[in-house]
């Protein structure tokens, strides 16, 4: 009995330290897929979001659009090494998506800055 008290506590405690960590957010960016993972990359500054759908959110049809995002951020567990090859480095952020709209149906490359 001690041992499962024990193991409920432990994992009550991890459960608290990655919720903890999130961070409800709302940015915007272009959608980009790489190695299986929807991405989200932001500008100014500049950062990568691995997307995490919930619920009925498909993520796949705003491929190749600006959109808005609303969600959870938590540290991304994943390092892909294509993703580090693409981006030029790894993804850090996971941003669980709650809501999502689009902006602009095409993603345009930014004219200087």
């Amino acid at each position: 009995m001690r041992q499962v008290c024990l193991a409920l506590a432990l994992l009550f405690s991890a459960s608290f330290l990655l919720a903890k960590d999130s961070k409800q957010v709302t940015v915007q960016g272009c959608v980009s897929k790489s190695s299986g993972d929807f991405i989200l990359e932001k500008q100014n500054p500049a950062m990568t979001y691995e997307l995490q759908a919930t619920g009925k959110i498909k993520l796949a049809h705003y491929l190749g659009q600006r959109v808005e995002v609303t969600g959870s951020t938590s540290p991304s567990m994943s390092t892909s090494s294509d993703a580090i090859e693409k981006m030029g480095a790894p993804s850090s952020v996971t941003l669980t998506v709650s809501s999502i709209r689009t902006v602009s149906k095409e993603c345009t490359a930014s004219s200087g800055h």
